[in-house]
């Protein structure tokens, strides 16, 4: 197997309901998750991506999240309909997409 180009980061983690912080987990994250491995598959970019689980990444309310790297960009609120997009436009295209980029301003 070549190495990755990209490497694919879905926070799972799974808070109980009703926890003040939420969690990836409870917003639909797995669904997220399968999306981008069945993706990675259908589009053929075994060598170009690898895709890993996380636990908590820190921004829960902001969630699903999905980190790429080795570009270090943060999405936010990923749904399953972003999950094309995220593979077309940033790990086949190189260009992240900007509406679901956490902002800077939110690291301090």
């Amino acid at each position: 197997m070549p190495k990755p180009a990209y490497h694919i980061l879905v926070c799972t983690n799974q808070r109980p309901p009703g926890h003040p912080r939420g969690s990836c987990g409870e917003n639909g994250a797995m669904e997220v998750f399968e999306k981008i491995g069945m993706g990675i598959e259908q589009k053929n970019l075994f060598g170009k991506a690898m895709l890993t689980t996380t636990g908590c990444m820190g921004p829960c309310s902001m969630g699903p999240v999905v980190v790429v790297y080795p570009d270090g960009v943060w999405y936010k609120g990923v749904k399953p309909d972003d999950v094309d997009e995220i593979l077309e436009s940033h790990i086949m295209n190189g260009k992240k997409i900007e509406r679901l980029e956490i902002p800077d301003e939110m690291w301090g």
